[in-house]
């Protein structure tokens, strides 16, 4: 537990620090590729990757599973293998690099279509300076944005084939691998290449950009959507589109006209032009198959052109690849079911003067017990869900909007699905609501709204739906004020690590909400032995036997003894650890034993926490839920973040239950920490020094 926690808290530095920034990705794996590549030159050696081998469960799990129909038979060959001349990038990366193979990954090619538009995008994603002739060494890399960060992939260039040919992504020239080597790194990147099957284009997009996605369904499409993707192209956004399948059986099917139902498109281009004395609107089209294309009107050989000006025609034709196609923009709207477009964050865009996003971003994670309480249909949990406070400052400067609003756009992303497919585990449904925050919560950082606030505040807006995609945004416009994000998955207890985005057009400020963390520690009652009753003198005395104190052994007797005539308690019994700590806790003289006053204060602290505990535990079964132990925390005295309270879940139940010995253990533990710091924190600043000797004898006593 403490490695990770230490491990999280230097993650924590060198974000904090640039690392993983546009400019400083993250070497994967640790995989530093110019060092690599180095050694390879220096020995004479190709690069073998040790991290993602030639080997058939790199290909996937399931259908491409080792020793499946699928993956008989194949071979990985080095490009120099497939073909005397191979070419890293020939020309310039286009479009028709990028041919689809034996996996369902056309919504990820149609990312990469739409990449190879914008120069200076695509090599953020492909670093220059890589062939096959110039210190070829068999190592390539590529950089990924990874749920918030940029990070480095290296790969060695042995490919799947079969009978000599490529299985996955190929150019279709043949002797071109920048599109079979990127597949190959983002394969990595997700444990396999079947972990690629099956997604939506806006992935690829975000992955190759670090930018936000839109959805727009297109039988419900807002007026201006023209404008819309005029703009984005302009901004040069990336856009995909598909066609709902309605039953298994449409997949990839492909209508009267040669459109692919359940298929990834990518969008390249609008064009205006003046047909039959009016203003047709066209919009340009691509499949990465590269030759399935669209039949109808204003496609490739339609009878529409020859109505055009010739060199019109002949402009809107060369600009053309193979797969690409026009359509009118009332048809494109009638066959395709759904946009996504890709909106470019600032650090993709370049500094033309573009209009960007004000980007704010925090990583989070839900925890069973702590942190996961699933959505508002679970009112009892909804509340321990991590809770990220927006404050929007100004508001558009829109003149023809008379509503005061502030625009702003929320992106919930789950991190790391696609690897746990192989063990059976894919997305969860996820989704946000947004609750303006009460007056008398205004301007405070440090409260996590609990149970009552919601059961009693509806919320102000919310994601559309809850959805099972890697990601779930929405474009939202709010007056300026205070607002509390809630994020959660559908179902509560479900564990999943995420980024919550916040992107504004207007000045804004964004902050996690979450308890600081304090103790209410009681005086220590300065009690003489002439205070205790004689009762309890005499119950003493025959506990402790002749040396008059209580050892560790001897206070787990008691506790034990006292605990099993309280029938409403549900606990295993008190353990040897357990009671140490409580020894630990009270001792005064060193003697690793209580003394009678020592033992009184131990006894007063039981019988107050036993007050709490039965208090609630709500429903009266004998322990308490992971919830209702982080109020029973706080009423105790003590105020934890959502990260400590995931600690003592973690450390303290079992099975989402907590028993009574592990609770009082629990505050014990609490409590002596608290009481050590305050001790080393001697100005009383919430800062404490210490050396290795105090530290490993804090923590070894403690």
């Amino acid at each position: 537990m403490s490695g990770g926690i230490s491990a999280s808290i230097a993650t924590g530095r060198l974000r904090a620090e640039g690392m993983g920034s546009n400019d400083h990705a993250i070497p994967f794996l640790e995989q530093d590729y110019e060092a690599l590549r180095q050694e390879c030159l220096e020995t004479g050696c190709l690069f073998q990757d040790p991290s993602f081998l030639a080997e058939p469960p790199s290909l996937g799990f399931k259908e491409l599973a080792p020793f499946s129909a699928k993956t008989r038979d194949v071979e990985w060959m080095r490009p120099t293998e497939l073909t005397d001349d191979p070419q890293f990038i020939l020309g310039g990366a286009t479009r028709t690099d990028i041919c689809q193979g034996a996996l369902g990954d056309c919504w990820l090619l149609a990312a990469i279509a739409s990449l190879t538009l914008n120069e200076r995008l695509l090599h953020r994603v492909v670093p220059h300076g890589q062939s096959f002739q110039e210190d070829y060494a068999g190592i390539f890399h590529f950089q990924f944005w990874q749920f918030g960060e940029w990070v480095d992939v290296v790969i060695d260039d042995r490919l799947p084939t079969k009978n000599g040919e490529i299985m996955f992504v190929h150019s279709a020239e043949g002797n071109e691998f920048w599109s079979a080597l990127l597949e190959k790194a983002y394969a990595k990147l997700n444990g396999s290449y079947e972990a690629l099957s099956g997604g939506s284009t806006t992935e690829g997009f975000e992955d190759f950009t670090g930018g936000v996605s839109e959805m727009y369904e297109l039988r419900k499409a807002p007026r201006d959507l023209y404008r819309i993707i005029g703009k984005a192209l302009d901004r040069g956004s990336l856009l995909g589109c598909s066609i709902d399948i309605t039953s298994a059986f449409d997949m990839e099917s492909v209508t009267f006209k040669k459109l692919v139902k359940g298929h990834a498109y990518s969008v390249t281009g609008l064009k205006k032009v003046d047909y039959q004395g009016q203003v047709e609107r066209l919009i340009r089209v691509r499949n990465p198959w590269g030759q399935v294309e669209w039949t109808g009107a204003w496609s490739d050989n339609s009878p529409e052109w020859d109505e055009l000006d010739p060199s019109e025609r002949e402009d809107l034709h060369l600009k053309m690849e193979d797969g690409e196609f026009w359509m009118s923009f009332q048809e494109f709207l009638r066959q395709f079911s759904r946009l996504e477009i890709c909106n470019l964050t600032a650090d993709a865009l370049s500094e033309d003067g573009l209009s960007h996003w004000n980007t704010i971003k925090f990583h989070g994670m839900w925890r069973r017990g702590s942190t996961a309480g699933g959505c508002r249909n679970h009112p009892n949990t909804f509340w321990i869900n991590p809770q990220y406070k927006i404050t929007l400052l100004e508001e558009d400067d829109d003149p023809e909007d008379e509503e005061v609003a502030c625009s702003f756009l929320v992106a919930l992303m789950q991190k790391d699905r696609r690897r746990y497919r192989k063990q059976g585990q894919d997305m969860h449904t996820i989704g946000f609501a947004i609750y303006e925050i009460p007056e008398e919560y205004r301007g405070c950082q440090n409260v996590h709204l609990k149970k009552d606030f919601f059961l009693t505040h509806s919320s102000c807006a919310r994601s559309e739906t809850f959805v099972n995609l890697r990601e779930v945004s929405n474009r939202l416009s709010l007056p300026p004020g205070e607002y509390l994000i809630v994020p959660s998955t559908f179902e509560s207890g479900q564990e999943a690590d995420f980024v919550l985005r916040v992107f504004t057009e207007k000045q804004s400020e964004t902050e996690e909400l979450d308890d600081e963390i304090s103790a209410d520690l009681e005086d220590e009652d300065d009690i003489s032995e002439d205070d205790i009753e004689d009762s309890f003198k005499s119950m003493f005395s025959q506990l402790a036997g002749e040396d008059m104190e209580i050892s560790v052994r001897e206070l787990r007797t008691i506790l034990n003894r006292v605990v099993t005539r309280h029938e409403d308690l549900k606990t295993d019994g008190f353990s040897m650890e357990s009671c140490r700590s409580m020894v630990s806790l009270m001792d005064k003289d060193g003697t690793a034993r209580l003394g009678l006053v020592e033992f009184q204060m131990l006894w007063n602290k039981i019988r107050k926490w036993l007050v709490i505990y039965r208090e609630y535990d709500m429903d009266k079964s004998g322990s308490m839920s992971s919830y209702e132990m982080r109020l029973a925390v706080e009423s105790a005295g003590f105020k934890l973040n959502n990260r400590l309270n995931q600690v003592l879940v973690a450390r303290y139940a079992e099975n989402e239950a907590v028993d009574f010995d592990n609770f009082i253990c629990c505050l014990v533990k609490l409590e002596a920490m608290f009481r050590s710091f305050q001790q080393l924190d001697k100005e009383g600043e919430g800062v404490a020094e210490m050396n290795i000797t105090e530290w490993l004898y804090m923590t070894m006593c403690g």
